[in-house]
């Protein structure tokens, strides 16, 4: 084959790739109601089960990472594992596994500890922390995996984890919700 041949095969190539879609201006909303327990006052409440607008975004989820890294989440956390404040990588759940009740915590804060982040985040960039702490979990589909942390290397990718289903550890007493 002649080079501009070559040179117009491999361009043909490249243009044929398809990327994942990040759309930077989209600022999602928070989410509507949160609920801890299926006692509401009033009549039934019906709550649809939501997934978070960055589940299946590498990107988002990476953001999510570096994110948990400045705000010294691991502080608290240990990088996951539970220190201070409860692991998010088990299968016990505290106020829940659902995106929008991550989403509630990280906003709101909670009891005895979880400080509130709604006037230092944007709504964007708790749904992206929300995104990373079900990675963390393995809540999310394997599809989208944040990047290696070189300077940990003391466990695998966040996404390699085995998919645990997240249970309530317990209900917390009314006072503290």
């Amino acid at each position: 084959m002649r080079p501009t041949m070559c040179v117009a095969v491999i361009a043909l190539m490249l243009l044929a790739c398809e990327r994942e879609k990040r759309d930077f201006r989209a600022n999602p909303p928070a989410p509507r109601a949160v609920t801890l327990s299926p006692l509401q006052p009033g009549g039934t409440l019906v709550v649809n089960k939501s997934r978070g607008p960055y589940e299946y975004n590498a990107y988002a989820i990476n953001e999510g990472k570096a994110l948990f890294g400045q705000f010294n989440c691991s502080g608290c956390h240990a990088h996951g594992g539970g220190g201070m404040g409860p692991a998010l990588m088990d299968s016990d759940w505290i106020y829940g596994s659902e995106p929008e009740n991550i989403f509630a915590t990280i906003a709101e804060g909670r009891p005895n500890g979880m400080p509130s982040f709604r006037e230092r985040l944007t709504n964007d960039q708790i749904w992206r922390l929300v995104a990373y702490v079900q990675a963390m979990s393995g809540q999310l589909s394997k599809d989208a995996e944040p990047s290696r942390d070189d300077a940990m290397s003391y466990r695998t990718s966040e996404q390699r984890t085995p998919k645990a289903k997240p249970t309530a550890a317990f209900d917390p007493p009314a006072s503290e919700r």
